[in-house]
């Protein structure tokens, strides 16, 4: 009996975006413990272009390319967001049921630039998380939701805000920011967010009492006090007003690159309540399909994108 295969965007060696290539790749087999998704959409986050163009930090770049792959990437179909339906499940499994509409994330185990991934029903720190998707949400959206809004629950969830306190977030208009201001805003919280000079009237509508210019010089003028500052975009990024902050708050500004992001089912459970009952929207800025998944690499890596960038692997 010949192999299973599917559609798949391929990743056989680290570079720039044009290294991906579609083509095919085996289709998984679910375990007994493990679910089969079909996937509708994924997503191209800063993550995924860092593990395919191998740009990390070196106090993790070891043991990263020992466990991903030292010369090439050891998983070809990269992608660590998803968001589809359940197409089959184990005997052991006992959340889900053929027909459900799920979205996850795969973690270091990758996968999601394809047709199908299997994720355990059971959360597993290599394996990720699985929940039912938001009822609102199109498949597009639900890979902003598990990605931004794992992101953003971690530094919030740290800062512990109360209605009143004057919050900074440092890169708003990401994926991460465009999620964290309207949940921040929604907690009561006078916002202070900090985005390119374009995007400052969308930010503004987000719920951002406040915005301000990072790249203009004049903008370190206009900081104030504030009872937490959030780091929507990661420490790489640097401007003058970063400097500022990073000056007048250093150890106490919460950052998404300090661990903030934990891959578990119940997390994934309250984004879901959070979006349906409580009307929070992801911002998605453009849907690729599949063929054009360098193309998305590549306009991810401008850094002038407004919230998620989506893969779609199925219309609907």
């Amino acid at each position: 009996m010949s192999e299973a295969l599917m559609k798949a965007a391929l990743c056989r060696r680290y570079g720039p975006p044009e290294v991906f290539e579609t083509g095919e790749a085996p289709r998984p087999a679910p375990r007994d413990d493990e679910i089969l998704v079909r996937i509708h959409a994924s997503a191209v986050t800063a993550s995924d272009t860092y593990i395919r163009g191998f740009k990390l930090p070196l106090k993790v770049h070891i043991p990263l390319r020992l466990a991903m792959g030292i010369f090439r990437p050891r998983k070809v179909v990269q992608g660590i967001v998803f968001s589809g339906v359940v197409e089959s499940a184990g005997p052991k499994t006992q959340r889900f049921s053929l027909g459900d509409e799920v979205y996850g994330m795969t973690g270091f185990h990758l996968g999601c630039y394809a047709e199908y991934v299997c994720s355990k029903d059971a959360d597993s720190p290599r394996r990720g998380c699985i929940a039912a998707k938001p009822k609102s949400l199109t498949h597009e959206e639900a890979t902003a939701a598990a990605y931004g809004g794992l992101l953003a629950l971690g530094v919030i969830e740290r800062g512990n805000p109360r209605p009143g306190n004057a919050v900074f977030v440092y890169g708003a208009s990401g994926t991460t920011g465009t999620i964290a201001v309207p949940y921040l805003a929604q907690l009561g919280t006078e916002v202070t967010a900090a985005c390119s000079e374009e995007n400052r009237d969308f930010v503004a509508s987000l719920g951002a009492a406040k915005t301000l210019n990072y790249a203009d010089e004049a903008s370190v003028n206009l900081l104030e006090d504030y009872d937490l500052v959030l780091d929507c975009v990661g420490k790489h990024k640097s401007s003058p007003l970063r400097e500022e902050l990073n000056r007048r708050y250093g150890e106490a500004i919460l950052s998404i690159d300090d661990g903030s992001m934990q891959l578990l089912s119940p997390r994934l459970d309250r984004i879901r309540t959070t979006v349906d009952d409580g009307g929070l929207r992801p911002t998605v800025d453009r849907v690729f399909p599949l063929e054009e998944i360098g193309t998305a690499h590549a306009y991810v890596e401008t850094l002038h994108k407004r919230g998620g960038v989506a893969i779609r692997m199925i219309d609907g």
